[in-house]
């Protein structure tokens, strides 16, 4: 089990695929941010929430030349219906194999009622177009998680 990304830190290179089977490699992202978040399972009351909550500001995150991606471990079609349902307006990487969830440290022993069992931690990364990591959020809380990321876009472009 890899530990969190430090910041200051590169961030680790990564080749999935999106909901639609298209190919996304973070080194073919570089010049603009990216905002990477992981999170647990699709349309669970949570998840969704987090992911409208992006979807409600992704206009913003635009204007600040940010790329947004939520990763999980579910399904490309899984992530296809969730996206339908919610209107959800940017890609959701299909990690079945928790290669990145591992190399980014959320994926996580975690307790739950004293039951102990393997898992996504919902974090969130904010690399910079140069490929490092300026923020990490670890165990996320979603209410106003929304803010703190554009407030950290903000803050990175001066």
């Amino acid at each position: 089990m890899a530990d969190w990304i430090e910041v200051g830190k590169k961030a680790p290179a990564f080749t999935l695929s999106d909901d639609q089977g298209n190919k996304v490699k973070l080194s073919d992202l570089k010049g603009n941010p990216v905002v990477l978040f992981f999170y647990p399972r699709d349309d669970t009351p949570g998840c969704t929430k987090e992911a409208c909550a992006f979807r409600d500001r992704y206009d913003e995150m635009q204007e600040l030349s940010a790329q947004l991606f939520g990763v999980s471990a579910d399904s490309a079609e899984s992530h296809v219906k969730f996206k339908e349902k919610y209107s959800l307006p940017f890609p959701l990487l299909v990690d079945e194999k928790h290669a990145m969830l591992e190399k980014y440290g959320a994926w996580r022993e975690k307790n739950m009622y004293g039951k102990k069992s393997m898992g996504i931690q919902r974090s969130t990364y904010l690399i910079d177009g140069d490929g490092k990591v300026v923020k990490v959020w670890k165990r996320v809380r979603v209410d106003g998680h929304d803010q703190q990321v554009i407030d950290a876009l903000i803050e990175l472009q001066g």
